[in-house]
């Protein structure tokens, strides 16, 4: 089966949380995913991921290859700029990079050193901070910076949920919400996150003959047997929503920069491609936004391409019916749409600029 890459700048997914919360196990799960994607996990102590060893192919001064085209790597902050900027060359063929925050810098660091790196090929994924269910007032009681931290995330992990009663996650749920009103809340257990929350799969085509079964097809089959063996275990997807838009009418400029650096409560993604209706920028734009993190690029149609916009929004415990009127509310309508105001788009064509 082959896999068609996505080309362009490699997400950066920042994972944070404290120690014993589940990173080490949400890594695991991503490598074993069975989801196609090549991955690049940078750890500060690759000893505490336990990776089987049959994965491993090769290791070369922290570097570690592994049988399904992932790669794991060992840094401390003062290298991970330069680890980075390797990971994301196009010769690596990685499609998304996850950096585990413990024992590297506090997430605040990290975030400012992703979306300041000097090079167009990284872009910004957002930062999951997990916390653990069972000992989250302990923990916060023992650090209270943990709010900060939690203020920052695009994303919140509330893992082991299997462990706590309902009125229990829901308390918790609560106070996440009191440290941050508007990010995605996903509860988890066992660190089970589907990668499609934080990226898009590669596509594949399908099997064009009887051949030799690959690494990846065993990784694939054992993923599936271990889901489909406890019956109460939940689909990946049942935790998360996605609402897609398509419209052939222009969109207004300030109105979709409005959506993007100010998204629904409980969006983590926001991406497509756009067509405006401006003198000088009827070009097809590609967006990006995670967390008030922007993104935009620019290129021609095809010549056989039909101008249209394209918009996915990704996230948790959203509120479907306020997603599909944002999107709508960006369509242009009677609105004028000139050079003026498509600086509110081509504001962020630098890569990496946040909402302001």
């Amino acid at each position: 089966m082959s896999v068609v890459r996505t080309r362009g700048p490699v997400p950066v997914v920042l994972l944070a949380g404290f120690l014993g919360a589940g990173k080490t196990t949400v890594l695991n799960h991503l490598l074993r995913s069975g989801s196609g994607l090549r991955i690049g996990v940078v750890v500060n102590d690759f000893g505490a991921v336990s990776i089987d060893a049959l994965l491993v192919s090769g290791a070369v001064d922290g570097a570690v290859t592994l049988g399904n085209g992932c790669i794991c790597c060992t840094t401390d902050a003062d290298s991970l700029e330069t680890v980075m900027g390797e990971l994301v060359k196009p010769a690596a063929g990685l499609d998304v990079v996850v950096i585990e925050a413990s024992g590297l810098a506090e997430p605040a660091a990290l975030v400012r050193m992703v979306t300041a790196a000097h090079t167009d090929r990284i872009l910004y994924g957002g930062l999951i901070y997990l916390v653990d269910a069972e000992q989250f007032d302990d923990t916060r009681a023992r650090h209270p910076q943990i709010g900060h931290h939690i203020a920052l995330a695009d994303l919140v992990l509330v893992n082991k949920t299997d462990r706590v009663s309902a009125d229990r996650a829901a308390s918790v749920h609560e106070t996440i919400r009191g440290c941050n009103a508007s990010a995605a809340v996903l509860s988890t257990t066992h660190g089970v996150l589907d990668p499609a929350m934080l990226i898009d799969l590669p596509d594949t085509v399908a099997d064009d003959g009887p051949r030799q079964l690959e690494l990846s097809d065993l990784l694939a089959e054992e993923h599936a047997e271990h889901d489909h063996a406890d019956a109460d275990h939940a689909h990946l997807h049942d935790g998360y929503q996605s609402v897609d838009f398509a419209t052939a009418a222009p969109l207004h400029p300030r109105a979709l920069a409005a959506l993007l650096e100010r998204p629904p409560v409980g969006v983590y993604r926001v991406k497509g491609v756009v067509f405006f209706d401006a003198p000088g920028h009827r070009g097809r734009y590609v967006v990006h936004g995670v967390g008030g993190h922007i993104n935009v690029t620019v290129s021609r149609w095809a010549a056989d391409e039909q101008p249209t916009t394209q918009l996915t929004v990704i996230g948790a415990g959203v509120d479907v019916d306020e997603v599909r009127a944002a999107l709508e509310a960006t369509v242009a309508g009677d609105r004028s749409t000139d050079r003026q105001s498509m600086l509110a788009i081509t504001r962020y064509q630098q890569q990496g600029r946040r909402a302001s």
